[in-house]
């Protein structure tokens, strides 16, 4: 009987399967390169399939598998590459956890009885883990920037409160000064202090 592989190591090998994209892909895309990206992962999926047929029975099932996880990561990335939001990382994510899922699922067919149960709810586990960690970290994105803009109003309310009272300030002591010497004391305090 064969030894399973830890499910761990399934997971890191299908991991390592799925960075397809290159650094160059992180900057802005045109309508154009996000089209001929497309087209490349579509091919490059193909190409990978069809290197599968060589192979029988369960080998195949997990070439397959690898090659479609990562066609569905890459389309995954390149949305995100195109259009960077939290949902869209949030979708990368997720692809990465479900093409993990499927590739370990079909490492698990090796197996029978109780170490193919166990592979199985260990696979289930880290889509599990995956998913929800996806949400923890499009939630917590979410709270950070909710909190920075909060936080930018709240120093743009304290800055504009300090320059009030410092007018305040500042007119009360040209409030000691000749007519002339008043006026030209105001004007300096209102421009120093953002009122015109």
């Amino acid at each position: 009987m064969k030894k399973p592989l830890p499910l761990l190591s399934c997971i890191a090998t299908a991991a390592a399967c799925l960075f397809v994209l290159n650094s160059a892909m992180a900057q802005a895309l045109s309508s154009s390169d996000f089209s001929a990206a497309k087209s490349r992962i579509q091919s490059d999926y193909k190409t990978d399939k069809a290197a599968c047929g060589s192979r029988a029975g369960n080998a195949k099932d997990i070439c397959i598998a690898e090659a479609k996880g990562k066609e569905e990561v890459a389309k995954a990335e390149l949305e995100h590459n195109y259009k960077p939001t939290l949902k869209t990382q949030y979708q990368v994510n997720v692809a990465k956890g479900e093409a993990s899922y499927e590739l370990a699922k079909q490492k698990c067919d090796d197996m029978s009885g109780n170490p193919k149960d166990v592979c199985i709810k260990e696979a289930k586990a880290a889509l599990t883990t995956a998913k929800a960690d996806a949400i923890v970290q499009k939630k917590t994105a979410e709270a950070k920037a909710k909190a920075n803009h909060e936080n930018k109003e709240t120093r743009a309310d304290a800055a504009a409160d300090k320059r009030a009272a410092e007018l305040k300030v500042a007119e009360e002591k040209c409030d000691a000064l000749a007519s002339s010497a008043k006026d030209s004391c105001m004007a300096a305090a209102k421009a120093k202090f953002g009122k015109l």
